[in-house]
């Protein structure tokens, strides 16, 4: 049986957790200018040197996208930031 690889999304960056099972770490902007890692719940990440050139592909890519407007307007589905008053 073959198995099709998908090409993974430039924002995605694959990792394994504790128990060596395959899992993403998604890149994401932020409302107010920043980058979100958004890591599987409750799990810890663990990177291989490869892996982790990717994840600083990703998070580089996607923070060099927040100054540009056409790929802003692109990623709208962005992390909403609340901002909470003392």
């Amino acid at each position: 049986m073959w198995r099709t690889r998908r090409k993974p999304d430039p924002w995605v960056a694959a990792c394994r957790d504790i128990a060596g099972r395959r899992r993403e770490i998604l890149i994401l902007p932020t409302d107010d200018d920043r980058v979100a890692l958004v890591f599987p719940p409750g799990e810890v990440a663990v990177l291989e040197p490869l892996q982790a050139g990717r994840l600083r592909a990703a998070v580089r890519d996607a923070a060099l996208a927040l100054g540009d407007p056409v790929t802003r307007e692109e990623h709208r589905h962005a992390v909403a930031i609340v901002q909470v008053s003392e």
